[in-house]
């Protein structure tokens, strides 16, 4: 075999070699990528169904206190509506703002998004870094 020839054997190896790492970090992303879009559709569904539910809520709540405020001013017309009327919009304001508090509290308590992709990237960096070389100290000599 000449020098040629083993500088191209080389050559082809080294190809192949960067061809089989590259087809399987592609493969890693592929994989990656698959597991973010199912957690985004998991995500997607997820806040959609809040959303029904808490509008649904909403919906039902404000009738119910519209009703409930029509109710309890009919029974104090003759004598205190106006004092009937000022203390249930005053609830009714006190209320809102607890709402949104709540809803403020939430949004910042919530998880981290995409929380399984982020633990495998990371797992997958640690994986594909270096090895720190360790010092290896020669073994103390034998006592006499």
């Amino acid at each position: 075999m000449t020098e040629a020839d083993q500088k191209a054997s080389v050559a082809g190896g080294l190809r192949a070699s960067l061809q089989g790492m590259l087809s399987t970090l592609l493969a890693i992303l592929h994989t990656r990528l698959e597991l973010l879009a199912t957690e985004a559709e998991e995500e997607k569904r997820r806040l959609l169904a809040t959303m029904a539910w808490g509008a649904v809520g909403i919906l039902l709540g404000s009738m119910a206190l519209a009703f409930m405020a029509v109710f309890i001013t009919v029974l104090f017309w003759s004598t205190h509506r106006e004092l009937v009327l000022g203390l249930l919009t005053l609830s009714f304001a006190a209320g809102c703002v607890l709402a949104f508090l709540q809803a403020k509290r939430q949004l910042r308590a919530s998880g981290q998004w995409l929380n399984a992709t982020l633990a495998e990237l990371q797992a997958d960096r640690q994986a594909l870094s270096p090895v720190p070389a360790t010092s290896v100290s020669p073994p103390p000599p034998p006592p006499l």
